[in-house]
């Protein structure tokens, strides 16, 4: 296929849904930064559904024109979640970080600028394609740096009963004590496991909270069918987002006994 580049996340959505891509591919949470902000607001507006994950290992290199030192640079341009899997070499060499649109954008900017004070972090690729220098490899935090990202399609693709599987969906609970408590039991009592769970408000309403998680199950699985049962007898909305394949990553973290592949503990 051929890629589609967007300026924005809500362009990925629109170019799916207006029929001008076939897929779209967005980032959703990374092992070191966290969450990809405005994600999560955007999958319940959208008509599209999950049809696949993809983890992908990150790499950043500190990139510089030719002629720049570790010790003259002053400032460092990237994408704000490239900057924040970067945070101790950062710190370390006491540079001010300048958020970008995206990391090859920074790297085409800095080759523009040729200022040898002024760094990217980027990929090695995109070091190539602008004839920048790597001061410095694999500047990552930490070596797990994964990036998760979610395959968007128009029309559901559900794979067969029997396929290790992973459904996502919303849900809001209903406004009362315990009603969190009461409504997760079914996933616990039914052996589902839960490798995602995270909260958003509502309407900017502190009262009202919408959740997403993700289980390790097929909605024709059994115990899968009772713990929703049992989730929408204490929820006022319950919303499947995707089913879909689960990456193997994921299945290699769960045959190693660890946590989730996403790096959030199940409940």
């Amino acid at each position: 296929m051929a890629t589609l580049p967007c300026e924005a996340f809500e362009d990925v959505f629109a170019a799916v849904g207006d029929g001008l891509a076939a897929l779209g591919m967005i980032p959703i949470e990374n092992s070191v930064a966290g969450r990809v902000a405005d994600i999560h607001h955007l999958l319940p507006r959208s008509a599209l559904s999950i049809v696949a994950e993809h983890f992908e290992s990150v790499h950043h290199h500190l990139l510089a024109v030719p002629g720049a030192s570790l010790e003259g640079l002053r400032t460092v341009k990237s994408h704000v979640h490239a900057l924040s899997q970067c945070r101790k070499l950062i710190r370390a060499l006491h540079l001010q970080p300048v958020i970008a649109a995206d990391t090859a954008g920074a790297a085409a900017e800095i080759a523009a600028l040729g200022d040898p004070s002024v760094a990217a972090i980027a990929s090695a690729l995109a070091g190539e394609i602008y004839g920048l220098l790597s001061l410095k490899a694999n500047i990552e935090d930490a070596d797990h740096n994964t990036t998760r990202f979610l395959v968007m399609a128009k029309e559901p693709r559900i794979p067969a009963p029997g396929t290790p599987t992973v459904t996502t969906f919303l849900f809001n609970v209903r406004n009362v004590p315990a009603a969190l408590y009461k409504a997760l039991g079914g996933f616990a009592t039914n052996g589902v496991n839960m490798t995602k769970l995270e909260s958003y408000m509502v309407g900017g309403e502190f009262t009202a909270t919408q959740f997403y998680a993700d289980v390790e199950a097929h909605p024709q699985d059994r115990s899968l069918q009772l713990a929703l049962e049992e989730l929408r007898f204490f929820s006022r909305e319950v919303k499947i987002l995707g089913v879909y394949p689960a990456h193997q990553s994921r299945l290699e973290a769960s045959a190693r006994g660890g946590r989730g592949a996403s790096g959030h503990a199940a409940p």
